[in-house]
């Protein structure tokens, strides 16, 4: 099989009563990041995300390093290929990202350039990756973690060579090159109120006061059963909605101490409620977003011994009870909403 020919899953829609059925149903997205070896090489991997899901994430595919190698060198043919999977089985693609202080190419890291030169840089990367594929993304990662636990800004690459600028500049290329995708400031740590939230708040306010264009918050929440403060996530994003920011739950997964346990499971999927619960909760929210949905490739394991298990697939992409409790609190959505429809239809024929 040629790089990048990767075919559609099998049947090419998903079947009776899948998430992105229900979700949609919502008015969300939901949907998982995504790795290009599996999807490759791995026919349960391509058929579970074409099923279940309605939108996609590249892992990787889509960062500096693997999509600008060298300076004048482009590789798109993975990139390329998780796009046209997803407009194969009808899925839209969350872009990730534009400007991060990891995976950054050698040649950027360690070269001698200039303020002027990094922005011409940075203009150049935005304008032909957002534009190979505007009107195939629906939302971009523009700037991704740039913000300290103390709600400082991060020293990185882009904020030592430019200064904080890089961060309104960022975005109006983005802006500029696809005018049409909704873009995303996304960051980790930040789903309560707390120093970094605040943060990000203030950064967020100032970019819209300066009429840069963002349109959207991304909240990663890569947490453990033990869950999070729901009423503070709660009152975190009405805040940012005050804002009129969309919101995202982008990188979602609830690592569990291993082994596996019943009772490690439940705990599990009363997380994965409690997250979409608010996400459902909230108007301001687009999209309910994972890093991954299959337990056979995770980032969690390696990043965390002795935790793993943290999707809503098993191993063997068997649904989880996590995926129960998602199927089950999009399933009331759903119903909800159909309900209200079929009143409002009642009430106008009545009239």
């Amino acid at each position: 099989m040629l790089l990048g020919a990767i075919p559609a899953a099998q049947g090419g829609t998903a079947g009776a009563g899948a998430l992105r059925d229900l979700a949609s149903q919502c008015a969300i997205w939901i949907g998982p990041a995504v790795a290009y070896g599996p999807l490759l090489g791995e026919p349960p991997y391509a058929d579970t995300l074409g099923r279940e899901f309605s939108i996609l994430t590249p892992e990787n595919d889509m960062k500096w390093a693997p999509i600008h190698p060298q300076q004048f060198v482009y590789s798109f043919d993975r990139a390329d290929a998780l796009v046209s999977f997803a407009g194969k089985n009808g899925m839209t693609v969350h872009g990730h990202t534009f400007v991060w202080h990891n995976q950054v190419p050698a040649w950027l890291a360690s070269g001698s350039f200039t303020r002027d030169e990094m922005i011409d840089i940075l203009r150049d990367h935005i304008y032909t990756v957002a534009g190979r594929y505007s009107g195939s993304i629906a939302a971009w990662d523009v700037v991704n973690e740039a913000v300290n636990d103390d709600g400082s800004l991060r020293n990185t690459l882009w904020f030592s060579r430019i200064g904080p600028e890089y961060l309104d500049l960022a975005f109006q290329f983005a802006g500029d090159a696809d005018p049409n995708a909704r873009l995303v400031y996304n960051d980790y740590g930040a789903e309560v109120i707390n120093a970094k939230s605040n943060g990000i708040y203030d950064l967020v306010s100032g970019l819209l006061a300066r009429g840069v264009p963002i349109h959207g918050l991304g909240f990663q929440l890569h947490i453990t059963t033990g869950g999070i403060d729901l009423q503070s996530f709660a009152q975190n994003m009405q805040r940012f909605a005050d804002l009129s920011l969309e919101l995202y739950i982008t990188e979602l997964d609830v690592r569990m101490q291993l082994p596996v346990t019943p009772e490690r499971l439940a705990a599990q999927a009363n997380v994965y409620a409690g997250i979409l619960g608010a996400c459902l909760a909230q108007p301001a929210c687009k999209a309910f977003q994972m890093w991954g949905f299959t337990d056979a490739h995770s980032w969690v394991p390696s990043f965390f011994p002795g935790f793993g298990a943290a999707l809503i697939f098993d191993e063997m992409y068997q649904p989880k009870p996590a995926y129960d409790a998602l199927a089950q609190g999009l399933g009331q959505c759903a119903t909800a909403t159909a309900n209200s429809v079929f009143r409002s239809k009642a009430s106008a024929t009545a009239q």
